[in-house]
């Protein structure tokens, strides 16, 4: 009885110990609307901690996302909500995207800081620059 109770509380505390080592995430909605369909983020995120901007969009509607971060080692990606791959891999790709989205549906803008630099608990301040405007194929011109 007593190995099953120390047991039980070795488990308690390894989960609180995991639970404490999680990643902190800030999820932030964004909501585009027609008389502004754009919006500029001047935020910072330190070690593990990861900053994420959703919205709604349909396909075919171009994003633009501009990030000036002041640590090179802070990206962003885009993601698509179920898909298996990012849009976008700023690590890869830049600090630049604009393009058509494939669907419809929620997006995320994840701004994070590499690995190297999580584990040393750095800070990443940065300016997100994020538009979103109906494309018009009919006429070769975006409209909003």
């Amino acid at each position: 009885m007593k190995s099953w109770i120390a047991v039980a509380l070795a488990a308690l505390i390894s989960l609180s110990v995991h639970a404490a080592d999680a990643p902190t995430v800030r999820v932030e909605p964004i909501a585009f609307t027609t008389s502004a369909d754009s919006i500029q983020r001047k935020q910072s995120i330190k070690g593990d901690q990861t900053a994420q901007y959703t919205f709604n969009a349909k396909a075919g509607q171009i994003l633009t996302v501009d990030f000036k971060p002041s640590n090179t080692s802070a990206y962003f990606n885009i993601l698509a909500k179920g898909a298996d791959y990012a849009l976008f891999n700023g690590s890869i790709m830049g600090n630049h995207f604009l393009g058509p989205l494939p669907g419809d549906g929620e997006y995320t803008v994840q701004v994070y800081l590499m690995r190297n630099a999580a584990r040393r608990n750095e800070v990443a301040k940065y300016d997100l620059s994020l538009k979103l405007v109906n494309n018009d194929a009919g006429s070769g011109t975006r409209t909003k």
